[in-house]
Formats: structure tokens, C-alpha cells, sequence
């Protein structure tokens, strides 16, 4: 049963926006800056020869480097200021987050509230200009060499100074598109950095399904094999809405109280446990840990100059391929534990509870609960995860054997559907706030009648 403020927010309307003067400001810098993050990703690097990048670019098709192409909106491909995309800021958060639990230190800094969270955001600032720096140089190296055996070169004048101010363009368009995300996140709507990814991925769509729409004109595939995965694309969008609103609700009782002379009866309410506590976070983190290192080897190794083993490690990671299938599920899996634990606390909750007077019929209020919680997230938690290398992994199966357009595959619509979800629910929430201050503002002029 839908609870009353879920009640409400369905029955909004959208007839107040236009007096949401507020949300419209905000609605109009988030899309502002999206406009500003597609203009940016057409500048290129200096030093790059587009035409010669395109041929060597066309070669590489279907490989990881597409797959990378896909989530930095095309950049990689044109080669641009953005070409490495917000992959080493989230590459860096992970590093963090992952102290945040291991090391004592910045356990302690993030238990210092704001202050700590601006100490922890420093930190995750310096990783990315490292990560950056070192994922530039290596794919700096690697244009230098990439088509020598073909003759071409994508480089105009390779040496020293092309890595240099190869490796500073890169730097300062990733820290732009850091401070942009985060612009977003402040003054527009939604999560700035999961609307910078989506924004990439959605920008890819029109070519992929042009692409797929000509390969049908020409025959070299069915209209009936177009037609099943569209219809794929349509239920794999409503599996995603779905488990991304199934819950456990737990039942939470709270005893009766005496409130001066009168009793007030024992309420209750529920404690909701979402089945995919994690969101899109485990698919973007495996992604981008498989990614970064990828992309500077197969950068490296598209020369055929180097080692024999990177060339064979490059091989054997291909999208699509076994190995990377595997260990993009076990990422998956172990990011949807790993964030569950940093997003929810058994522990705390269980203290919050017991302070208030709540507890779960048939559990005692304090450790017995907290044990309970933890039991029934693990467990819920399983499902998630499942459900998220099902997504993802599933249509990555169909996309190797069919070679279907990775704009279609179950990442890119698990990111596109979550983050639309997530920014129309802030949206509605914006618009519930406008309803509630219109209700105050009204009951007060009422008063002052009086």
C-alpha cells in the first residue's frame, strides 16, 4: 500500500511548474550545462590529425575503446579535451571510499561530518589529477604509435612536447568536467556526474540506431531481428523500473505513550529496504576500473610495438569476451555489497530506532536488531546484485554473438532509466516543497484575516 507521501507526489500536478520559479532556474543550468558538456567534447586535442584518428578509430570497432566511446559521450573517438570522460573521478572516489573503510585515519575524517567530507572530496580531487596524468600520458604514447604499421599516424608532429600538452588538455578537461558535475549538483537537478554519463550515452543513440536502421535497409540484418531488439530494449527499461521500486518493508511498532492525561495508541510504521540498494553506483565503478587500465593498453598496443603480453592481456579483455564478462560480474557483485554497506548502517539505524522507541515485533531494540538488519540486507542484497549482472551482463551476451550497437546494451539503459528516475523524483519533490510553501503562505493570510 502506497504510503501518504507517495499519495501525494502522484497526485501532483504539473500545472504549478510554471509558478516553480525556483525549480525552473535549477532545470535550466542543469540543461545549460549538458549543452556546455556536449560542446566541449567536439574540441580537440592540439597536435591531432581528425581525419587519420577517424580511420584508426574505424578499426577498432566493437572493441573496448567503443565501449569507453560510448560512456565519454563519443570524446574518445574525436579525440577531444574530454576524452577520458568523469572515468578517473569516479576511479578515484572508489580508491577513497574504499580507504574510508580499510584505513583508520579517514574512518575518523568521515566521521567528522562536513568537515570531513570536504577533507575526503581533496583527496578524491588529488587522485583524480593523478589518474589522469598517468591514463594521458599512456594514451599519448600510444596515438604516437598507433597505424605506424599501416602507415598512417593520428599524431602531426609526435615527441615530447605532444605528450606534455597532451597530458595538461586532458587534465584540464576532466577537472572541468569534475567542477561542472558538481556544479550541477549544487544549483541544477539531479546527480551531476550520473547526468554528465547519461547525457554521454544518450547522445550516442541516434547514431547507433542509425546504424542499425542502415544495416536493415542494406540487408545485412532482418527487420524482424530490428523489431526484437526493440521490443528487448522495452522490457529489459520495465525489469529496471521495476526492481528499482521493489522493497522489503520492515514493520517498525512503536508503543504506547501517555501525553498528559490522555493515552496515545501505539503506532507503526515501515522501514523500507530497497532490493537494489546500490543503484547504478557497481555498474559505473566495474566499468570504470575495467576501462581505465584497458584503454591506456590497447592504446599501447595498437601500434603492435609493444610487449607480446599486453597485446595478449588486450586480447583477452576484449568486450565481450570471457574474461572480461567475468570479472565485469564479479565487480558488479562486489561493488552492490560494497556500497549497500557504505549507504546503509545496521548499527546506526538499529540506535536511531531504539532511541525513539521503535523496535521490530519479535526483536529486541539495540544489537539483537542491528544483527536482524544486517541479515535481511544481505539477503535482499543478493537479489540486487543478481539483478544487476543479469542486466548488464545478459544483452553484453547478445551484442558479441549479434552485434547489435552497444548503445543498446543493459548498462547504458540501467544508467539512462536509474538516473531519469532518480532526477524526475527530485523534480517531484522540488514541486511538493512549492505545494507545501503555497499552503503555508495561504494559511497565514487566512491568519492575518482574523
Amino acid at each position: 500500500m502506497a504510503s501518504a507521501a507517495e499519495q501525494m507526489a502522484a497526485n501532483l500536478s504539473f500545472a504549478n511548474f510554471s509558478k516553480a520559479t525556483e525549480l525552473k532556474k535549477r532545470l535550466w543550468f542543469t540543461l545549460g550545462a549538458l549543452v556546455v558538456f556536449r560542446l566541449v567534447s567536439f574540441v580537440p586535442l592540439p597536435g591531432i590529425d581528425p581525419v587519420a584518428l577517424g580511420t584508426l578509430f574505424e578499426g577498432t570497432k566493437g572493441g573496448v575503446l567503443d565501449f569507453f566511446n560510448m560512456f565519454s559521450g563519443g570524446a574518445l573517438e574525436r579525440m577531444s579535451l574530454i576524452a577520458l570522460g568523469v572515468t578517473p573521478y569516479i576511479t578515484a572516489s572508489i580508491v577513497v571510499q574504499l580507504m574510508t573503510s580499510l584505513v583508520p585515519s579517514f574512518m575518523a575524517l568521515k566521521k567528522e561530518g562536513d568537515t570531513g567530507r570536504k577533507t575526503l572530496n581533496q583527496y578524491t580531487r588529488f587522485g583524480t589529477v593523478f589518474l589522469t596524468i598517468v591514463q594521458g600520458y599512456g594514451i599519448a604514447v600510444g596515438l604516437e604509435s598507433w597505424g605506424s604499421a599501416d602507415g598512417l599516424s593520428a599524431v602531426i608532429d609526435p615527441g615530447m612536447f605532444f605528450r606534455i600538452s597532451t597530458v595538461i588538455s586532458l587534465v584540464g578537461g576532466t577537472l572541468f568536467l569534475m567542477w561542472l558535475g558538481e556544479q550541477i549538483t549544487s544549483r541544477g537537478i539531479g546527480n551531476g556526474i550520473s547526468l554528465i554519463i547519461m547525457a554521454g550515452i544518450v547522445a550516442q543513440l541516434p547514431s547507433g540506431a542509425a546504424t542499425m536502421f542502415e544495416q536493415a535497409r542494406t540487408g545485412a540484418i532482418s527487420g524482424g531481428f530490428v523489431v526484437l531488439v526493440l521490443v528487448l530494449a522495452l522490457a529489459t527499461i520495465a525489469f529496471i523500473c521495476l526492481m528499482e521500486r521493489a522493497q522489503r518493508r520492515i514493520l517498525i511498532q512503536y508503543p504506547k505513550r501517555q501525553v498528559g492525561s490522555r493515552m496515545s495508541q501505539g503506532e507503526s510504521s515501515h522501514l523500507p529496504l530497497k532490493i537494489n540498494t546500490a543503484g547504478v553506483i557497481p555498474p559505473i565503478f566495474a566499468s570504470s576500473l575495467l576501462l581505465m587500465p584497458l584503454t591506456v593498453a590497447q592504446f599501447a598496443a595498437q601500434g603492435g610495438s609493444g610487449p607480446d603480453w599486453l597485446i595478449t592481456v588486450t586480447t583477452a579483455l576484449q568486450h565481450g569476451a570471457p574474461l572480461y564478462m567475468a570479472l565485469y560480474a564479479i565487480g558488479i557483485a562486489g561493488f552492490a555489497f560494497f556500497y549497500t554497506a557504505i549507504v546503509f548502517n545496521p548499527e546506526e539505524t538499529a540506535e536511531n530506532l531504539k532511541k525513539y522507541g521503535g523496535f521490530i515485533p519479535g526483536i529486541r531494540p539495540g544489537q539483537r536488531t542491528a544483527e536482524f538488519l544486517d541479515y535481511v540486507l544481505n539477503r535482499i542484497t543478493v537479489v540486487g546484485a543478481a539483478y544487476l549482472v543479469l542486466i548488464c551482463l545478459l544483452p553484453e551476451f547478445l551484442i558479441s554473438s549479434l552485434a547489435v550497437p552497444f548503445y543498446f546494451g543493459g548498462t547504458s539503459l540501467l544508467i539512462v532509466v536509474n538516473v531519469t528516475m532518480d532526477t524526475v523524483a527530485q523534480i517531484q519533490s522540488h514541486l511538493l516543497a512549492h505545494q507545501y510553501e503555497g499552503l503555508i503562505k495561504k494559511s497565514k493570510l487566512r491568519g492575518g484575516r482574523r
